[in-house]
């Protein structure tokens, strides 16, 4: 099983209200994430304990320069960001390095997998 892991607890609120259905993640993560692969959205720092929030399906990676990102791109992966300063300054403090317009990101959109208990 895959994981889409976040580090900071402050999006677990997001997740689970369907506010933050999408990721930006610095390089090509094509090859880590396709469309249609089931995956655990989780919170928790890396090489530590992670939290389970929901399950979720990859619906589209998309991989761009930064400066092809559109509003949406943005919102859905933090709705209190408006513009790409904004993503670029987060981006540089999780990386950190200093992060370019034409700096590749990949933008993994996700929907969380709703299971309902069996009924036998």
């Amino acid at each position: 099983m895959y994981a889409l892991n976040f580090y900071s607890p402050l999006f677990v609120d997001q997740l689970r209200k369907g506010r933050k259905t999408a990721t930006i993640r610095l390089g090509d993560k094509a090859h880590q994430y396709r469309k249609g692969q089931l995956c655990w959205v989780t919170v928790g720092h890396r090489h530590g304990p992670r939290q389970k929030i929901f399950t979720a399906i990859i619906d589209l990676v998309d991989v761009k320069p930064i400066r092809e990102l559109t509003q949406r791109d943005i919102e859905r992966d933090n709705p209190e960001f408006r513009l790409i300063e904004d993503t670029m300054h987060f981006l540089s403090q999780i990386y950190s390095r200093e992060i370019t317009l034409d700096d590749v990101v990949s933008v993994v959109h996700f929907s969380e997998v709703v299971e309902f208990p069996s009924l036998k």
